[in-house]
């Protein structure tokens, strides 16, 4: 095994892709903000138990170990069963509805390909506490939102109940879960492969083509208009399934067409039966989860990345041992002033800490040398422009944000 190497299905981020990583981090952490949705944290590990007949066929891609307790534990397959468990745990201290969201990684146990990893972040929201069509709607509503905020012209979100499937084995509505990938004649051969017999499989998969929307879909397309979406946003689609064993009633997901690919990058669901399981109440739950690297990478596509100075707005450069300690004021000044600024760690040739800028993105450059420590000036250089221009240090804010 090669040590310097992450393991299969594992990644690092150098500096420029945590960055663009941390932007779409803090916009979604943002967007649930706004929307009344408070933040979240659960353990990486948790028991076994808790994800153990909770996910369905699934359950195979679990990472799982006993721990030095000899305790059967696993690292956290998903948000939604663990904040099942926070529900039920502190159900007494929340207030209801409770409405949070949660942005950290999820690990399964999965072959990896491209845009699939064993490790990866999750960015969920839900409503916990409504029983009602209305919750749905609304964190179906912050999903489109969350795509509206974040410059995409169009998003659509597919919409289906998994009422719809009530007379349906479990083992039909996973293939059916796959005909976008496998098409009908996949979905047929799916199921005989679970066990389900032709004429049956033939069956359940021309109910799912002649399904109508029933009265809490019509809800939730109504909602949807009142919040402002156009039509050509949202739409009825009896073959979104939802193969996690615990998704019943409203089921969405949501696509970027004009990112070139019909891959969802957002699915939710309603779960009241698995926050029964664990608080003995039955609350009502539902939320979504955000496939944030299908995200990320679609931003990219349409260009809605913004360029990322990885090491701060403005390097101040230190011209010489002597001037060293104006070089840290300077720095000090700007970050009081809510100014990014990065100090060149030694003084160095001026040519060096120019490259060094350049090199990590950085667009201004500050230059001070005697002169201007005499006059109580500076240099600020455009990196982009090249322009280079005598100021005051209190003139810097205005001037890089123009």
């Amino acid at each position: 095994m090669n040590i310097i190497q992450p393991l299969k299905g594992f990644r690092d981020f150098l500096p420029a892709e945590a960055a663009k990583r941390k932007w779409l981090r803090d916009k979604l952490a943002g967007i649930c903000q706004s929307w009344g949705f408070s933040p979240l944290e659960t353990p990486t590990l948790e028991p076994l138990e808790i994800f153990t007949g909770a996910i369905g066929e699934d359950e195979k891609l679990f990472f799982k170990f006993k721990d030095q307790g000899d305790r059967d534990v696993a690292l956290r397959y998903d948000q939604t069963v663990p904040t099942c468990r926070v529900v039920a745990a502190y159900q007494n201290q929340l207030a209801f509805p409770f409405k949070r969201y949660q942005i950290q990684p999820a690990f399964r146990s999965e072959k990896p390909q491209k845009g699939r990893y064993r490790e990866f972040t999750q960015a969920d929201a839900d409503i916990f506490g409504i029983k009602t069509p209305d919750a749905d709607a609304e964190t179906i509503a912050l999903s489109l939102d969350i795509y509206r905020q974040l410059g995409f012209k169009r998003a659509v979100v597919r919409i289906n109940s998994r009422a719809l499937f009530a007379d349906m084995p479990y083992e039909a509505i996973v293939a059916i879960d796959k005909i976008k990938k496998i098409g009908d004649e996949g979905v047929i051969r799916e199921m005989n492969r679970k066990g389900i017999q032709p004429d049956k499989a033939t069956e359940y998969l021309s109910i799912v083509k002649n399904m109508k929307p029933n009265e809490e879909i019509a809800f939730i397309l109504e909602y949807l208009k009142n919040y402002g979406f156009s039509s050509d946003w949202y739409e009825f689609d009896p073959t979104i399934a939802r193969s996690f064993s615990y998704s019943m009633g409203p089921i969405w997901e949501v696509e970027i067409p004009d990112a070139g690919y019909n891959m969802s990058v957002l699915g939710g669901e309603r779960y009241d039966g698995l926050l029964e399981k664990f608080s003995g109440r039955d609350i009502g739950g539902t939320g979504f989860a955000v496939g944030f690297d299908r995200t990320l990478e679609a931003a990219e596509i349409m260009g809605l990345v913004p360029s990322l100075a990885v090491a701060g707005e403005v390097l101040v450069t230190v011209f010489s041992p002597e001037l060293r300690k104006e070089a840290q004021i300077t720095a000090m000044t700007l970050r009081g002033a809510g100014i990014d600024a990065d100090l060149y760690p030694a003084p160095d040739k001026l040519e060096k800490q120019l490259k060094y800028a350049d090199r990590t993105g950085i667009p201004y450059v500050v230059i001070q040398g005697p002169e201007e420590v005499q006059k109580g000036t500076l240099k600020l250089k455009n990196m982009k422009t090249k322009e280079q221009t005598e100021i005051t240090i209190s003139e810097i804010p205005e001037k890089i944000s123009a």
